[in-house]
């Protein structure tokens, strides 16, 4: 049966989605071509139809993820994003969580082209929580923001390396949250 371009486009899409959420919650070497397939409903066989590399995979799963990000940023202002960003709920879902927090150790080690997306997506990020602050009437300038991220972000890395039911995985959270809110408020 041949597949429609419309429908092949379709298929791409949710095979990025899926994968996406995978490496987040597994990381880029611990889910293989055949995992990912199969949690997207097609065969393994598939794969190459849609993409050249598991690489290339990875590049558009990262910057479908990263994309959520930003989204979330332009919707809420610097501290409304470090209480969503600093939750429990964000911490405990890696695979709908923040691609960076979730995979940024790992796109250290990977080819320049992946780094390449997480550095746009980093970008996109910061002028998306500018955009936000000057519309608020923020006075918060681009090195506050990558200040803020940069501790988010370590903050929620921690956090994930403890036991899920340790008391430290939430004090770290609410040490930083009220910290980095903390500053923004003086």
């Amino acid at each position: 049966m041949k597949v429609t371009k419309a429908q092949a486009q379709a298929n791409r899409a949710h095979i990025v989605e899926t994968s996406s959420a995978l490496f987040r919650e597994r990381g880029y070497d611990g889910v293989g071509v055949a995992d990912l397939m199969g949690a997207a409903g097609f065969t393994h066989g598939g794969f190459y139809k849609h993409f050249k590399s598991k690489a290339d995979l990875m590049e558009e799963s990262a910057a479908c993820g990263i994309a959520k990000t930003v989204e979330l940023a332009k919707g809420v202002d610097l501290q409304e994003f470090v209480d969503i960003y600093l939750s429990r709920r964000h911490r405990d879902e890696k695979g709908s969580g923040c691609t960076m927090a979730a995979l940024g150790g790992d796109a250290a080690r990977q080819p320049e082209e992946i780094k390449k997306v997480y550095a746009a997506g980093f970008e996109d990020l910061l002028a998306a929580l500018t955009t936000q602050c000057e519309a608020k009437g923020s006075q918060v300038d681009r090195a506050d923001i990558i200040d803020t991220f940069a501790h988010v972000l370590g903050a929620l890395v921690l956090s994930r390396a403890c036991p899920d039911d340790s008391p430290l995985a939430d004090e770290v959270l609410s040490v930083c949250r009220e910290r980095i809110l903390g500053k923004q408020a003086s």
